[in-house]
């Protein structure tokens, strides 16, 4: 994580994320209606200063490029809001109106950016709305833009596979995910240089409402063209790169190019810190690859969902040349050494990039991780286990923690010794150490704080701004308990974009099994308006549900069959009762079925058992 040889005499990243300045909204903080602050991009100001010792230089640089606030022109007739949420959004001026891409993660971040673009182009209508991909800081803040009643007409461009990749990535895994995204971004510690200074790919999340306007054209091939509002653009698929449903495209009379987040001014996420899908590198390189002989030179600068442009087409090469480069080679390098049976954590110790890609600024692991990318491509290969027999059945950590600490001869000498490897410049040992004591005696405040300080230590030096933000949050947590996620993945406006047979793997993934392990019944569902039967079975304590057209006939009778509409569905499933709903057969499975949904709890313990 050093930063010798980087060239911080080199100032163009700064001219192009300055380039195009229109305006800045001021002051630069988002409220709820209920006058909740949701983003506050202000509280970043100290960025001004000069680097402290609590802070990699490095990262501090990313920090100052990424707050960067206001509304930008890319070129003439688009433009971007950056710096009032992690993501970017850009408004490209059509006939009519504005093709908004990209809205944000909440819907009141983006009706701000919207406000601001207005306020300095004027009050054209919302014309068209574009996903890049299927990650909620690019489609969350959607009715920000597109208020309820305002969507008629409105052509909702994505790529295909959206909707499903949206769901199992924001609801099935979501409240494991959110509560993992309070440590990655950090959103809960203090804005300060010895607190949260960015997350590399932007400064932090918004906290406000996400919501969801369900996509009404596809994107199904590399080539496709659409016209909206009179903005042509030509479309490249890129599945299972930075999301398993992604598009770059080309607006060819603009001479500009959309890159959506398969390549970022950083290395990107191979396996994020909050968790997803494992990205496949080999492939995102290969997309990056097509893309410099797909769109020619048609272009004059490209931009993406996240920092700043690069203009001048050759400038654009040789970025797209470079990130292709890096992934190909984090991805062919891995593969060479687990195939010499080397492990994930030991490749990841022994791999570096060749000099070039270690001294681009664009290259460096603001976000995702030299360490954490090889582990990840590991894992995509090879799974968790790195086929050493001791570790196909360790014990869970509380009592493997136990007896670690026996081992040490106790808590006060495994703290002693855990102090005397700090002491000694060994800070990754001793956190592993004081760990083990956390989880064998976790009433040990000492034992915490002593943690803690380690953490903080790890933090102040990380050069990867989400590995910063997950060590400074695991110190405050020890030292104040755990937070409850703000972000609400699960707000209702999402479930209205999903399709039924999505919203029922939703109350599926929260059956308590064991609790249904007896339990034999079946419930059909008449969705009359989607003229489809839904028939769900609980048995063996998993639901499982099966969709045929409404005129075909059962196998067999269910206990209960419930004649309703979508929305008088979405009430039921929220608890909301049978007011209006047709019933035939015995009303109380609907209530043994609900008895076995769970909650999730929003606040687990992440750094204590």
């Amino acid at each position: 994580m050093g930063s010798s040889g980087l060239p911080f005499e080199d100032t163009t990243d700064f001219e192009n994320a300055d380039r195009g300045f229109v305006g800045a909204l001021v002051p630069a903080v988002v409220e709820a209606a209920d006058g909740r602050v949701v983003y506050d991009n202000d509280a970043y100001a100290f960025l001004d200063g000069d680097c402290p010792d609590t802070a990699h230089p490095s990262l501090w640089r990313q920090a100052r490029l990424c707050a960067r606030q206001g509304l930008y022109e890319v070129t003439e007739g688009i433009y971007q809001v950056r710096g009032l949420d992690l993501s970017n959004m850009t408004l490209v001026e059509g006939e009519r109106g504005v093709v908004v891409i990209d809205p944000l993660i909440s819907a009141e971040t983006a009706a701000a950016a919207l406000a601001l673009y207005r306020e300095h182009r004027g009050g054209r209508p919302v014309t068209g709305l574009l996903y890049t991909h299927s990650h909620g800081d690019h489609f969350g803040g959607a009715r920000g833009v597109l208020p309820r009643g305002t969507e008629e007409g409105v052509p909702v461009l994505a790529p295909a596979g959206f909707l499903e990749h949206a769901v199992s990535e924001n609801v099935y895994a979501g409240n494991a995910m959110t509560r993992r995204a309070v440590f990655m971004y950090g959103d809960r510690l203090p804005k300060a240089p010895d607190g949260q200074i960015g997350a590399g790919l932007g400064m932090t999340t918004s906290t406000g409402t996400i919501t969801l306007v369900p996509p009404t054209v596809d994107i199904t091939r590399t080539g496709q063209e659409e016209t909206v509002d009179g903005v042509r653009m030509v479309f490249q698929l890129t599945p299972g790169t930075e999301a398993p449903a992604e598009m770059n495209f080309l607006f060819p009379d603009h001479r500009a190019l959309c890159l959506a987040e398969n390549a970022t001014h950083n290395m990107h996420n191979i396996l994020t810190l909050r968790g997803a899908v494992v990205r496949d590198a080999r492939i995102w390189a290969r997309y990056l690859d097509e893309a410099i002989d797909f769109f020619g030179a048609d272009y004059d600068v490209a931009f993406a969902s996240h920092h700043w442009p690069t203009w001048g087409r050759e400038n654009v090469v040789g970025f797209l040349t470079t990130q292709r480069d890096l992934y190909a080679y984090l991805h062919d390098q891995t593969l060479r050494l687990l195939n010499s049976g080397l492990t994930g954590p030991e490749i990841a110790e022994e791999l570096r990039l060749p000099p070039a890609l270690e001294n681009s600024w664009h290259a460096r692991g603001y976000y995702g991780s030299l360490s954490h990318n090889v582990k990840a491509v590991y894992q995509r290969y090879l799974g968790w286990f790195d086929g050493n027999p001791a570790h196909l059945w360790e014990h869970p950590p509380v009592e493997q923690a136990k007896r670690y600490v026996d081992v040490a001869g106790g808590p006060e000498q495994a703290m002693a010794t855990a102090r005397a490897y700090a002491d000694a410049g060994d800070l990754r040992f001793a956190a592993t150490l004081l760990n083990h004591v956390v989880f064998a005696a976790p009433g040990d405040e000492d034992a915490k704080e002593a943690l803690a300080g380690i953490y903080d230590r790890l933090g102040h030096g990380a050069e990867n701004g989400t590995w910063r933000n997950f060590y400074l949050t695991a110190a405050m947590e020890l030292r104040h308990g755990e937070n409850p996620a703000v972000l609400d993945a699960a707000n209702p406006e999402v479930a209205t974009a999903l399709t039924t047979d999505m919203l029922l793997d939703s109350v599926a993934v929260r059956i308590d099994g064991p609790r249904a392990w007896h339990e034999d019944l079946a419930i059909d569902l008449v969705v009359t308006d989607e003229r489809r039967r839904h028939r769900l079975t609980l048995h063996n304590g998993a639901l499982t549900h099966r969709g045929v057209p409404a005129g075909q006939a059962p196998r067999s009778p269910a206990g209960l069959t419930l004649t309703l509409t979508r929305p008088q569905l979405l009430g039921v499933l929220a608890g909301k009762g049978l007011d209006g709903v047709t019933t035939d057969g015995d009303p109380a499975l609907l209530a043994r079925l609900f008895s076995y949904v769970t909650e999730p709890d929003k606040s687990f313990a992440v750094v204590t058992p």
